[in-house]
């Protein structure tokens, strides 16, 4: 049988590569002069491969139509991938919250065991190469037809057809455009009948009110901190974690605010709810220590530092950035001496550690987020294999569906699956 994969990423190459060892003529088309290109940023250019968890907790770290992936997941685990690059030559290293990175802690070398196994398989690759049309007879998938990028007049189209052929659409969503991904999948899949649920960035920064407050400590990392993202109209609790985050120039962004994002891009009349300031941001900035503990803490640092001002003596306390912002939100007299601060006045600062408080204004835009939140409506595709039930012979994998995941190699597990399985079906 011929296959056709459109799309050289993650889910690209791996549907590529099964379809390949499993006796197929294979062609991938790739936009891009080179294979890859989003992989190459993916964990800040490191690569978070996979998690190491097992795999049926993968399908918990997906909030996104998560039980879609039941039968990918068995197909091609964690475990699967960590064989294929070690069979490369490349060993992997497992770090902080299950990560999985390559030893070398360098994503090129990761997308050079895809280029290298599609190498010794012989699947040819077109580059600069797009899809303008699916040709479709019969209710069933018959070719595809061809645009060279660099021939800017579309005077050479060329379509490629063929009884006996397989579809696979794997063009990414539309996070970081400036990689290829810019929703051309979503173009071609309508076209044909299938309905894309509403596209939206997902494991993206999120933008605050206070933007003064979180400028004044930009680029300031808090490690181990304990957070949750609360509907203040209701009280509801939406996500919570523990972990890593960051203050930026807008707003809050690092691992632990990204996954919330997934979370909160799904939460009911959320932009009602943004409108209005509902949605807060509860930062415990010492989640190790009670309240009473935290006390105790800040007692034993009033006492050693009892002759100096209240704005010198937290030194021990916080991070530089983050002293003078506290300070001004506790509403205590930075030039009152220390030995004179109130009961009062010292539970409040507790209790601001305790629940350092953001309002979330909404999201950064789709060209900043890691993944897209919709995609190919998962109710028109077949769970084991990723056909779709609109048209015979066309198949999905990876991003361009309406499945996606927190962050820590979640969401690269699922390209892998599923491009594996649509490659072996």
């Amino acid at each position: 049988m011929k296959v056709i994969v459109i799309g050289g990423g993650p889910a690209g190459m791996i549907a590529a590569i099964a379809a390949a060892e499993n006796g197929n003529q294979v062609t991938l088309i790739e936009k891009n002069k080179t294979l890859g290109k989003k992989l190459l940023i993916t964990g800040k250019g490191r690569c978070n491969i996979t998690s190491s968890l097992p795999m049926d907790e993968f399908v918990k770290n997906v909030p996104g139509n998560g039980n879609f992936l039941y039968s990918a997941f068995k197909n091609y685990t964690n475990q699967d991938i960590i064989y294929f690059l070690k069979i490369q030559g490349l060993d992997v290293k497992e770090e902080r919250g299950n990560r999985v990175f390559p030893v070398t802690d360098r994503s090129v070398d990761v997308l050079e065991c895809f280029k290298k196994r599609i190498k010794e398989l012989n699947i040819e690759v077109l580059f600069n190469t797009t899809v303008e049309d699916i040709l479709v007879e019969n209710g069933r998938a018959i070719g595809v037809l061809l645009k060279l990028l660099t021939d800017t007049n579309f005077k050479n189209l060329k379509t490629v057809t063929d009884t006996n052929l397989k579809i696979i659409l794997a063009t990414g969503g539309k996070s970081y455009p400036a990689t290829g991904s810019t929703g051309d999948g979503y173009v071609l899949a309508q076209k044909l009948g299938h309905t894309i649920t509403e596209i939206k960035p997902s494991l993206v920064p999120l933008v605050c009110y206070e933007k003064e407050l979180c400028q004044g400590m930009q680029g300031l990392s808090l490690k181990n901190v304990a957070i949750f993202i609360e509907d203040s109209s209701t009280k509801k609790k939406i996500y919570e974690d523990f972990g890593e985050m960051l203050f930026t120039h807008f707003g809050v962004s690092g691992p632990i605010i990204l996954s919330s994002s997934a979370h909160l891009v799904r939460y009911k009349n959320l932009n009602e709810l943004l409108k209005d300031k509902k949605i807060i941001l509860h930062i415990d900035l010492k989640p190790a220590l009670s309240i009473e503990k935290l006390d105790e803490r800040i007692l034993r640092d009033f006492s050693e530092f009892k002759n100096k001002k209240y704005k010198n003596s937290l030194d021990k306390l916080l991070p530089k950035k983050m002293i003078e912002p506290i300070i001004r939100i506790s509403k205590i007299n930075p030039e009152k001496p220390v030995n004179e601060i109130t009961k009062i006045e010292r539970h409040n600062l507790v209790n601001l550690l305790k629940d350092f408080k953001i309002t979330i204004q909404g999201f950064r835009p789709i060209d900043e987020a890691i993944i897209t939140s919709g995609g190919i409506n998962i109710k028109e595709v077949n769970p084991k294999t990723m056909e779709s039930k609109i048209v015979q012979g066309l198949y999905f994998a990876g991003e361009i569906l309406d499945v996606d995941a927190y962050t820590g190699g979640f969401n690269l597990q699922i390209a892998y699956s599923t491009g594996f399985t649509a490659g072996i079906s």
